[in-house]
This record gives C-alpha cells, structure tokens and sequence, in this order.
C-alpha cells in the first residue's frame, strides 16, 4: 500500500536542493496527507479483518458443535463431513490469525514512518528562520514580474495597516457602545 508513497519520497528526498524549500516542504506535506489516508485504509483493513475473523471462530463453534452432535448418532458419514468443515474453519482460522498479525505490524511500522515524515516536514517548514522564507517567498514574486518594495516603503505600509487597524478597532468599540447605549 505505502510502495508509491516511498518511491514518491524517494524521488522527493533524492531530488531536495536547498534551494527551493518551499516545494520541498509541499511535497512532504502531500506525501504526509497521503500516507495519513493509507493508515487509515490499513486500519480499516484490520477491522474487516477482525470481523472476518469473528465469523470464522463463530463457523468453527458451530462445524465442532455440529460434529459432536452428529458423533452421538450412528451415522459416520455424518461425521466426517462435520469433522471435514471443522477442519476447514479451522484452518482458516489460523490464516486470518497469521494475516491480522501481519497487518497490525505493518500499521506499527507504517505509523513509525509516518511519525519521521511529520518530524522532517515541521523541519523543512517550521525550522527555518523567517527571513528566509520571506526572502524565497519575494525570489518567486520578482520572477514573476513583480517588483520588491524598500524597507522605506515596507515602514510606511506597516505603518498605514497599524493604523487601518487601530481605526478599525475604534470604529467597532464605538458601535458596539452604541449598541449598548453607553454612548449617546
């Protein structure tokens, strides 16, 4: 279930350059959504595979209670196909036994991986500084054309948005006394 996902991690940690970190951070985050839905399959898996196994052992209990039923009258050929079903059952049994085990492990190992996935995303996209974002976030803005503002221009902008902001909380206190009716 999780051979595409690898190979696609594969590709993405063999082809990751620090100079895009952003893509690189975006394709963990895809591997991270998709390795998130093959858990959750595989631990649909394991239900199904727990309930097939309940109505195997129920089978069983039945084929075994039928046989001795059937050992307590004189017909052999009777018997024998109870014994014959019985077996079968059991059999099974030990397949869906081996099988469950099987997938639990698979699901311990595949939430192992997915652990070290998120820690190496939150790596590649929480650890570095700020600045650097920004700097690549404004390499892909000037490559599209666009142009990047001074720090001159950057203070004023900050400064008009503080006081947009600062406006926009005085003009919701005043409405919000008028409602009230503590300012009239």
């Amino acid at each position: 279930m999780f051979d595409g996902l690898k190979a696609r991690l594969d590709r993405l940690f063999r082809e990751h350059t620090s100079a895009n970190p952003r893509a690189y951070a975006a394709g963990l985050r895809e591997a991270l959504l998709e390795a998130k839905l093959g858990l959750t399959a595989m631990r649909e898996g394991c239900v199904a595979t727990e309930r097939e196994l309940e109505a195997e052992r129920n089978q069983l209990a039945a084929a075994e209670r039928r046989g001795r039923l059937a050992s307590e009258l004189p017909d052999p050929e009777t018997v024998t196909v109870a014994q014959r079903f019985a077996a079968r059952h059991r059999e099974r049994v030990i397949v869906l036994e081996r099988k469950l085990a099987v997938q639990r492990d698979e699901l311990v190992l595949a939430e192992r991986e997915l652990q070290e996935m998120m820690a190496e995303y939150r790596s590649a996209s929480g650890g570095k500084p700020a600045a650097a974002s920004i700097d690549a976030a404004w390499r892909d803005l000037e490559s599209a054309g666009a142009t990047r503002p001074t720090s001159e221009e950057e203070r004023f902008a900050a400064e008009a948005d503080r006081r947009r902001q600062d406006r926009a909380v005085e003009e919701q206190l005043a409405y919000l006394k008028r409602k009230l009716g503590k300012d009239k």
